[in-house]
This record gives C-alpha cells, structure tokens and sequence, in this order.
C-alpha cells in the first residue's frame, strides 16, 4: 500500500482490508491460497498466535500403564483375526477337494481329528497331495497362536481382576469382559468427557450432518473413532437383546416392528450402551435395575411389564464370582446329603406278605361284566404214561 502523504486508498482495498483484520488468525494462517512460505519459524508463530486466542484444544494424553493395556486389548483382537483367517483357509482346502467337515466350532473341537487324518509332512508328500503339506503347516501356525492367545486372554482376565472399572462395567447385562475391556482401553478418564454427545461422537455412532440454509440432512453414522470399539459394542447390543429387557425395550420402541428399521436399532442400542458405561465409570456405581427405571420414567411412561422385569432381575455375576458360586453350591448340597445320611438311622428290611404277594390266578370277564375263575388244565404224568406204555 502506497504510504505517501495525501494518498487515500481505494475504497475497494479499504473494505478487504477491513475484513481481513476481522477474521480469525487461524483461517488466515492456514488458508492456502494466502500461504506462499511454509517454515517451522511461521508454524509456530501461528501456533502461538491460536494458543493466545484460546483456538487450540487441549488433548487427552493417557498414562503408559493405560497405553501399553490398551495395545494388549487390540493385539488380542489382532490375534484372534490371524487365527480365523487360518481357519478359513483350511476350510477352502477341503472344500476344493471335496471333502466334508464339522460345521462351525465342531471341526475344531471334537471335528479335529478328522482333520488331523488328512495332515501330512511336506517331505513325504506326492506331487498330487502337497496340500497335505500345507494342511500340516497350517495347523502346527494354528496351534502355536491358539496357545499365544489363551496366555492373552489370561493376562487381561487377570488384569480385569484388579481394576474395578472392567468390573463395574461388566455388572450391565449383555456386557462380557471383552467388551468391557475395550470400553474401559476407549473411555480412559470418564471426565474428560462433558456429556452423552461427545461420547456418542467419539465412538462415531452419530449420523453425518450437512447443513446449508434451509438444507439440514443427516445420513450414515459418522464411523470415527476407534473401529474396534464400534464393532463389538454393535456386537454387544445384538447379544443383550437376550438378557437385558431394558435393552429389549429400547430395540422394540425404535424399531417399530419394521424389518427395515432393525440395523438402525441395532446401533442405537450400541449407542446407548456406551454413554451408559461411560455414566457408571464417572459417577462410580454399579449397574441397577431400579435406577434405569427412574431414568426411563424421565422420559415417558415405562410400561407395567417391563417394570416388573426389571425389578425382578437378579444381579448379574461375572463368570469367575459365578463359577465359585457354582462350586461353593455344590459342595453345600453334598455336604448337606451326608449329615442328612449320617441322621438317618438305619433300618432293617422286614419282609412282609403285601411286600410279596402271593401269584393269583388269572381271571377272566364274561360279557355279563362277572369274573369268573379259569379252571387249570389238567397236565399227563409222565410215569402214568409211561406204565401204561409197558403194561401194553
């Protein structure tokens, strides 16, 4: 601009340059048609510029511990992928060369063995079974990373043990300890987190938004996020439809009996799961029956039927409390049968004649309705008959 003394600028360049002193620094900064130098010097002088305007956020950095237990959560899921995909290709083996196996999680329990017949090594195979070869080398990949994840899922169970969050969010019915886990590895510090929304949208379980005008149109869910973590709290929400009334609800009210609405359901449900695990680990408390009826009176009436449900429900055990129950159960009834065993005293048989009674003979009915007694056949005496054999 033309700095001389009585030169006024054009009213044009006065009104950009006024509304360029009126927008933010940062779409300044970073616009790229106004960007012809690129350095680390500008970078952070614009990075101090957002920081003073208060335009950066801060982001949540989580401990080692946590990093190095939420690696182990996805390492799992890693493994357990490696190990379908194994399976897969050894079911495509045999369906090549048309041979029949188990179905399902029978051909690699009590289905095994017919596998394992058909196995080979590779040196003693003939150029027309290599496949045998293979099968061997693929089972032997098979079982090394079978054991690998049970020492896995040993380590997290373990770990699920001692941190009471896993804990509490498995008290939610439908809700096991993988996907406790991964909820826990996901959500970190519950306070992070101001409300429902933010953990609905760092999920990514919310619908995309497009905006302009008058036009405001939502589509698909955004899937940001960790995919995992949606994944299997879709998985969840299918699985508590059987053990949850209160997700069984939800399903049916936004589904509406309509086999076109069932996904959308599905993930609504997922939706409300998560920002229900992310409420117990910020206030602390377990999951209660009577508490999701006060919440679902907020927002219209509950119905009599699924009241009563809820109320009745027992409260749920994770599989290590209820294995011990199991077996503190079992060893009660014995031992209550043998100091019942022991009080009883014995008693000796005493023969009776009604204990034994004596063979009648048959009766039969006439048609007049009166039994009448079956005269006994007469049967030959052998030696009359044979005396009389000599006499003649």
């Amino acid at each position: 601009m033309d700095q001389r003394p009585g030169h006024q600028p054009r009213p044009e360049n006065a009104r950009l340059l006024h509304q360029r002193r009126r927008l933010p620094v940062f779409l300044l900064s970073f616009a790229g048609s106004n960007v012809k130098r690129k350095t680390d010097k500008d970078d952070a002088l614009k990075l101090a510029r957002m920081a003073a305007m208060n335009e950066l956020k801060a982001v949540h950095m989580p401990s080692e511990t946590h990093r190095e237990f939420r690696s182990l959560v996805k390492y799992r899921k890693t493994l357990d992928c490696r190990i379908n995909k194994m399976k897969c290709t050894i079911r495509a083996w045999f369906v090549n060369h048309g041979i029949e196996i188990d179905t399902g999680e029978k051909a690699w329990n009590t289905g095994r063995e017919r596998i394992n017949s058909f196995r080979k090594p590779l040196t003693d195979c003939q150029p027309d079974e290599l496949w045998k070869g293979e099968l061997d080398l693929e089972l032997n990949q098979l079982d090394s990373l079978t054991t690998i994840l049970d020492g896995v899922v040993k380590k997290l169970e373990s770990i699920g043990k001692t941190d009471p969050r896993i804990a509490r969010v498995q008290t939610i019915p439908g809700v096991g300890p993988r996907t406790a886990e991964i909820l826990v590895a996901c959500i970190d510090d519950a306070k992070r987190f101001d409300n429902g929304r933010q953990v609905s949208q760092y999920f990514g379980l919310v619908p995309r938004q497009y905006q302009s005008g008058e036009t405001d149109r939502n589509g698909r869910i955004t899937k940001r996020g960790n995919p995992l973590a949606r994944t299997i709290l879709v998985e969840c929400a299918w699985s508590s439809l059987r053990y949850n009334p209160w997700a069984k609800h939800v399903y049916d009210r936004i589904c509406g009996k309509q086999k076109t609405r069932k996904k959308k359901a599905a993930i609504a449900l997922a939706r409300k799961i998560a920002v229900l695990a992310w409420a117990l680990l910020r206030d602390e408390k377990d999951w209660e029956p009577k508490r999701m009826i006060e919440v679902t009176e907020s927002y219209g009436r509950i119905p009599l039927g699924l009241q009563e449900k809820l109320l009745e429900m027992p409260k749920k055990e994770c599989r290590h409390k209820r294995k011990n129950r199991r077996i503190s159960e079992e060893r009660a009834a014995k031992r209550a049968a043998v100091e019942q065993a022991a009080q009883t005293p014995k008693r000796s048989p005493v023969r009776s004649s009604a204990a034994s009674p004596a063979k009648r003979k048959p009766k039969t009915i006439t048609p007049k309705g009166k039994p009448t007694k079956t005269k006994a056949k007469p049967t030959a005496n052998p030696r009359r008959t044979r005396k009389l054999e000599t006499a003649g």
